[in-house]
């Protein structure tokens, strides 16, 4: 595990630190190619440098986010902010569905906008035309 995330999720209570494990452990296999790093103070995974996943902390659940999730047309993914991001949150590991996990993964491969030029494009998203990984 890179130790920068090994690092975060270490610092988490032991209920969050289990979610945050089998979050990475399921993430880090479906997405073997992708980088992944502690980004604005949360682990995320990033293809050809566009993020992709991530997880963080927030005050009574772990969130996993999808940049792009709002376009995966998965009813479990609620809509966060004004972009494309859409989140699932768990408040204990036994709720964590892998399979869930690995499909809105494999979605997340294809199913993506560029968030990686956005402020170069002054807050304009725009759907990337992706590569199979």
């Amino acid at each position: 595990m890179n130790q920068e995330i090994q690092n975060y999720n270490d610092s988490q209570s032991l209920e969050d630190k289990e979610i945050c494990n089998l979050l990475y452990s399921i993430i880090n296999k479906n997405l073997a190619q992708a980088e992944s790093k502690i980004w604005h103070a949360h682990p995320v995974w990033f293809l050809d440098g566009n993020p992709i996943v991530g997880y963080s902390k927030l005050k009574g659940s772990v969130r996993l986010l999808f940049w792009s999730g709002q376009s995966f047309d998965e009813e479990q993914l609620q809509n966060e902010g004004s972009f494309k991001a859409a989140e699932m949150r768990y408040t204990q590991s036994d709720q964590i569905n892998e399979e869930d996990v690995k499909r809105w993964l494999e979605k997340a491969k294809t199913i993506q906008w560029d968030y990686k030029n956005i402020v170069k494009r002054k807050g304009v998203l725009i759907r990337l035309m992706t590569k199979p990984y």
